[in-house]
C-alpha cells in the first residue's frame, strides 16, 4: 500500500507540473501574440505618402510662414523620409532646406535607427555626431511618427531637433517641430500637411 500511495502522489505531482507548464506555454503564446500586434500597430504603413502644407514659426512673437513638402516611403527594412522646407525671410528672400533619411527597424520595439552614409565596405551606417554630422533616430507610437536629430557643436555643446508628425482622422499630418540648444528650446514650429496624390 505505501508503494501504491507513493506512486499515486508522484503521478499527481507530475500531472500538476505538466498542467502548469501547459498553462505557462499558453500564457507566453498569448504574450507573443500581443507583442506582435503591438509591433504591427507601430508600422510605418499608415504614414506612407506625399504631403504638402504651410507651417508657422513661433519666435519672439513673430509668425513666419514656411512651405513644406514631405514624402514617406516604405522600404524592405524600414522607411525613408524625404522633406523639403522653403523658409520665407522678412526681407523677401527664400531659403530652401532639403534632407532625406533612411530608417531601419531595430531590436527595440517602435524605435528605428538611421543610415545616411556608406561605410568602408559599402554598407549604409549612421552618421557620427562627434564629427559634426547629425545623428538621427525615429520612433512610432500610435499615430505619431517622431524623428530626433542630434548635433554636437565645436564647443562640445549639443543641439536637438524634434519632428513630430501625427496622423489625423483624414490621413493628413499635424506637425510640431522644436529645436533645443543645450536643453533650452530656441524654436517652435507648427503646421498642417495635407496628403497628396502619390508621386512615386
Amino acid at each position: 500500500m505505501p508503494d501504491m500511495r507513493t506512486k499515486m502522489a508522484h503521478l499527481i505531482k507530475k500531472t500538476r507540473e505538466r498542467w502548469f507548464s501547459g498553462l505557462m506555454f499558453v500564457g507566453m503564446l498569448c504574450l507573443s501574440v500581443v507583442t506582435l500586434s503591438q509591433a504591427r500597430a507601430a508600422s510605418i504603413e499608415p504614414f506612407v505618402g506625399s504631403y504638402h502644407g504651410t507651417t508657422i514659426e513661433h519666435a519672439e512673437n513673430e509668425l513666419q510662414a514656411r512651405d513644406l513638402d514631405v514624402v514617406i516611403k516604405e522600404t524592405e527594412r524600414g522607411f525613408i523620409v524625404d522633406w523639403s522646407t522653403v523658409i520665407h525671410k522678412p526681407d523677401g528672400r527664400e531659403k530652401t532646406v532639403s534632407l532625406d533619411v533612411e530608417f531601419y527597424a531595430t531590436e527595440r520595439a517602435d524605435i528605428y535607427g538611421s543610415a545616411m552614409r556608406s561605410g568602408l565596405f559599402g554598407k549604409r551606417i549612421p552618421n557620427d555626431p562627434l564629427k559634426g554630422e547629425p545623428f538621427f533616430w525615429a520612433r512610432i507610437v500610435d499615430k505619431t511618427l517622431t524623428i530626433h536629430a542630434l548635433y554636437i557643436n565645436d564647443e562640445g555643446g549639443y543641439e536637438m531637433q524634434v519632428y513630430k508628425r501625427t496622423l489625423d482622422d483624414d490621413g493628413n499630418l499635424d506637425l510640431i517641430f522644436r529645436r533645443f540648444r543645450d536643453g533650452e528650446q530656441i524654436r517652435d514650429v507648427t503646421g498642417k500637411l495635407t496628403r497628396q496624390p502619390d508621386r512615386y
